[in-house]
């Protein structure tokens, strides 16, 4: 999603952004002069910061008029960086949106407490805004999302993983926070059980469909466009969708090789494993299925009432799949 499209798409809510950069940066301040570092380097990083766009979006698009949406578009964003370095501490990663992880630079103990931080301001920060039912849905996604880590955890090194795991993986880890985002701001907005659905729906087949590129990006997209290494997850001995489909339709003898590169991890035959996913049609697939989750979530936006704020969310559907980095 290049910068200055990104800018054009999320124009109508600006002001928005630039109030939760405020709140980030508020809640983010420690005693703990290694916790400031340590958020602060997360943080200065950047990206896209869809999850809080999307609370953002759909919040005005069923015409919330408040400023909780905020605080609460921080607490998800703070959930997610959590996330981030616990995922980098537990992958090994040393490479995140093309600069040096937080683990690489101040080690993974720190990261790790770091990251407890994060989770429990952003539970701080959900009490405040005295909300039950915003809590509630908060709550079970951060709980789902840890479930989500334990489960890729156990498909590592295993060739044996279907789609059907696979994609539980995407649903709990990625997906949830993106649908629990998407129906916050519905909440906010007072939205019937019907468009909160909607909402939902919306938030996880945009989530799915962001994973599902993401996967794409690691075998097609250089270092420089990803911001992190193409191969990780081949290195991490992760059996992600271009390399399950590879494993259900190649020849035995690529069949053989990814298996042995999903049980020993690594990068010694990235260019081979590329070349094979590329020929049995891996990535076309996988392109496919983002697509159907991206063309879902307009759908379930189109139930919104016509505005600028829907016609963004509909937008993003798109920037979703056609995406470099």
């Amino acid at each position: 999603m290049p910068q200055t499209s990104t800018t054009s798409l999320l124009e109508p809510i600006a002001a928005d952004m630039r109030a939760v950069d405020a709140v980030i940066r508020q809640h983010l301040n420690s005693e703990v002069v290694l916790i400031s570092q340590i958020a602060d380097y997360i943080i200065a990083a950047g990206g896209k910061r869809l999850r809080p766009v999307i609370l953002l979006l759909i919040a005005n698009a069923l015409g919330y008029r408040g400023t909780a949406h905020h605080a609460l578009a921080g607490v998800v964003e703070f959930i997610h960086t959590a996330t981030l370095l616990h995922d980098d501490v537990v992958d090994e990663s040393d490479l995140r949106r093309g600069r040096d992880t937080a683990n690489a630079v101040f080690g993974n103990a720190a990261s790790v407490l770091v990251g407890d931080f994060l989770y429990s301001r952003a539970f701080q920060m959900m009490v405040s805004a005295d909300n039950m039912r915003v809590m509630q849905i908060l709550s079970d996604a951060t709980n789902v999302i840890a479930e989500g880590e334990v489960l890729q955890l156990l498909n590592m090194h295993d060739p044996d993983v279907t789609q059907e795991r696979y994609l539980q993986v995407i649903r709990y880890k990625t997906a949830k926070l993106f649908e629990a985002a998407a129906q916050v701001g519905a909440i906010l907005a007072g939205a019937d059980a019907a468009t909160e659905e909607a909402a939902a729906e919306y938030g996880r087949r945009i989530g799915t469909a962001f994973q599902l590129v993401d996967d794409l990006l690691d075998y097609t997209a250089s270092a420089a466009e990803m911001g992190k290494n193409a191969g990780d997850d081949l290195r991490e001995g992760k059996p992600t969708l271009p390399l399950i489909h590879l494993l259900e339709h190649g020849t035995d003898a690529q069949k053989d090789m990814v298996r042995t590169a999903i049980m020993e991890g690594g990068t010694e035959h990235f260019d081979a494993i590329y070349a094979a996913i590329e020929q049995s049609g891996a990535l076309d697939f996988t392109r496919a299925a983002a697509e159907r989750e991206a063309a879902a979530a307009a759908d379930a936006a189109a139930q919104f009432p016509p505005s600028q704020f829907r016609q963004t969310l509909i937008d993003l559907c798109a920037f979703s799949v056609q995406r470099k980095s």
